[in-house]
């Protein structure tokens, strides 16, 4: 067994022919890589792959070629060109309707994203730090001031019958359990001298903004308010903060340091000014009449007059505050003022403050309220995306849009004039000889304001001038002797154009077209105010830019006017869909502009480029985005 295993385990030893050769390293032709088992069968795989698609291919084209010598044996028609344009020009006209469908569907997604892109630059809600980090959420509203509620004929009106009133006088609201509009002051429920005032004022009915929203104001709504420029705004959010302090003083009476109750702010001094005026004209209308009541204190606060007098008079115990964003945060900040009693909240102008630049104040000064409060949005312009912004900071809101938001005054008749740029002073004095005074005139930046002024006044006209360079006494000091008709022009740069209201002014006239059309309806807002027609008369030349142009033919055609020759010229935006109602949008969703599409808007793309460069600035020098400069326009 043993010598059997021995001799199995022993083997022959291989001959020299058996023997493989060996390799030789310098001989290699014809060697081919080893290639794993894995990529030799992805490869054949992709070969195979290409080869059925070239199949499927050749078996398609195989069976069109033959459905189209079918249908054209079927149909008799013969492969000219004629024929096939005959044939195309069919199906185009069949499919039409469906193309523009998908068309303007594209084109409001497209608009959807870019608002979305909007709403993430403002992605914070107008809500101060404290309730944003608790997540507190108010889901009810305030309380009616004083339990004011309408009397039984308009409590008991049936919806049918509000909304043919509404219909009738063009208001369009949005919201739930929106309050009837009341045709006359007397059936408001308001205090004898309020009416008194409103008799002396020679304010016999209200507007239909007034109609809407002041029973609204009154029974503690939040609102959105969008009516054209002149149709009385002040008073419907000014009486509602009357009679919230005059609730408060009457259940306990204001003590040294307290208040206020009630808050406006507004994005002027002299828009502030002028509200402050309106407030205390009303207050002492109630203090004269009523006897049991005590005279309501308000303060003015705004820049260019002394802080330490401001102070005092809040150190007093005032009951309503009318403020500049600057001034206000500035009181705030060094804890001068406190707004820990405050109950209404009030921005006048509102899309202009909510508007990048001055967001980061008003949510500053919510940071001071220590509950909820009523708040209150009025403006003749407001784009779609600052009244979805505007709504964080409502709660339950009442939208009450009297025309469309941005449209002009009816009952201002525009002009539009092509002047060059070296012919303008020459042909200022011509336009002057068109109405009586008084007039207003409006340009685009200090330099020129103060150009056309000089110009005046060696011509023999009174004239003042109003711009943010001059001083707050200057100012006060042009607005008085324009008001009283000392002087007969008023020459102004935008700052005279939010909300300001002269009396009778006959003619606007534009030196310089203004950059954006929010600005332009602001401006001719200023003629044409209670129901008074006025003549506003705009230059223009080639320094405009097309978009701004386009802008003011469609505001023209909108209003019924008149369109020279070379605006019609003009051709429409690069969509083509402009003055259609896409999305429940018609022009801009950004600006308001109906010239052009948000796709074209040449402000947000200002403040696209704005955004970035401040981005830039913080990361490179390392400065918070809060303590700069550049986000208030100086009314401090």
């Amino acid at each position: 067994m043993g010598a059997q295993s021995v001799m199995s385990s022993r083997k022959r030893p291989l001959s020299d022919e058996e023997k493989e050769p060996a390799v030789n390293p310098d001989n290699d032709e014809g060697y081919d890589d080893y290639v794993p088992k894995a990529q030799r069968k992805a490869a054949l795989k992709a070969k195979l792959n290409i080869s059925r698609q070239k199949e499927r291919k050749e078996e398609a084209e195989k069976v069109m070629r033959q459905r189209i010598a079918d249908e054209k044996k079927k149909r008799g028609i013969s492969n000219s060109l004629l024929a096939v344009s005959a044939k195309i020009k069919a199906e185009e006209e069949a499919n039409k309707d469906t193309r523009d469908a998908a068309e303007r569907e594209n084109l409001k997604l497209e608009e959807d994203r870019m608002l979305e892109q909007v709403q993430l630059q403002m992605s914070t809600p107008l809500m101060s730090v404290k309730e944003r980090a608790k997540g507190i959420v108010y889901n009810e509203r305030m309380p009616a001031i004083g339990s004011w509620q309408p009397i039984k004929k308009y409590r008991d009106m049936p919806e049918e019958e509000r909304v043919a009133i509404r219909e009738k006088f063009f208001i369009e609201t949005n919201g739930k359990d929106v309050p009837a509009p009341i045709k006359k002051f007397e059936e408001m429920r308001l205090p004898r001298g309020i009416l008194e005032g409103l008799k002396l004022k020679g304010i016999v009915r209200p507007t239909q903004i007034q109609m809407q929203g002041i029973p609204a104001g009154l029974m503690g709504r939040d609102i959105i308010g969008i009516a054209f420029t002149g149709s009385g705004k002040t008073l419907v959010f000014g009486l509602p903060m009357i009679m919230t302090a005059l609730e408060q003083e009457l259940r306990a009476k204001v003590q040294p340091s307290e208040g206020p109750y009630g808050l406006i702010i507004a994005p002027s001094r002299e828009l502030a000014h002028q509200t402050y005026e309106v407030i205390e004209f009303y207050t002492d209308q109630l203090a004269e009449h009523h006897r049991e009541f005590p005279k309501l204190r308000s303060v003015l606060t705004i820049g260019g007059l002394s802080t330490g007098t401001q102070a005092q008079g809040i150190r007093k115990g005032c009951h309503m505050v009318v403020a500049t964003p600057g001034r206000l945060n500035d009181l705030l900040t060094k804890k001068r003022m406190s707004l820990a009693q405050c109950q209404f909240l009030c921005l006048d102008e509102a899309d202009r403050m909510i508007d990048l630049g001055f967001e980061e104040e008003i949510r500053n000064t919510l940071d001071h309220y220590r509950g909820q409060r009523q708040t209150l949005l009025f403006s003749a312009t407001m784009p779609k995306k600052i009244q979805d912004f505007a709504k964080t900071a409502l709660v339950d809101a009442v939208v009450i849009n009297v025309g469309r938001a941005g449209a002009a005054n009816l009952d201002v008749i525009q002009e539009v004039e092509y002047v060059k740029q070296e012919a303008k002073l020459v042909y200022l004095l011509r336009c002057l000889q068109k109405t009586p005074p008084p007039v207003l005139i409006f340009c685009e930046n200090k330099s020129d304001v103060d150009d056309v002024h000089e110009y005046l006044l060696l011509k023999g006209a009174e004239v003042v001038a109003i711009h943010g360079g001059l001083d707050q006494e200057e100012r006060h000091e042009a607005i008085r002797c324009f008001k009283e008709g000392s002087k007969d022009v008023l020459i102004g740069t935008d700052v005279a154009s939010k909300g300001l209201d002269f009396p009778a002014i006959q003619h606007v006239i534009n030196f310089d077209m203004p950059k954006e059309i929010e600005n332009y309806v602001h401006r001719i807002g200023r003629t044409g105010r209670c129901g008074r027609t006025g003549v506003a008369t705009t230059f223009v030349n080639k320094n405009q830019e097309e978009t701004i142009l386009l802008d003011l033919k469609a505001l023209l055609l909108e209003a019924g006017q008149n369109v020279p020759p070379f605006l019609q010229a003009l051709e429409t935006g690069s969509t083509g869909r402009e003055e259609e109602e896409i999305g429940g949008v018609k022009g801009c969703a950004y600006c308001g502009g109906l010239g052009h599409r948000i796709s074209d808007c040449p402000k947000l793309e200002t403040t696209r480029q704005k955004t970035t460069s401040a981005t830039k600035d913080y990361l490179t020098t390392g400065a918070s985005r809060y303590n700069g400069e550049g986000g208030y326009a100086g009314d401090w």
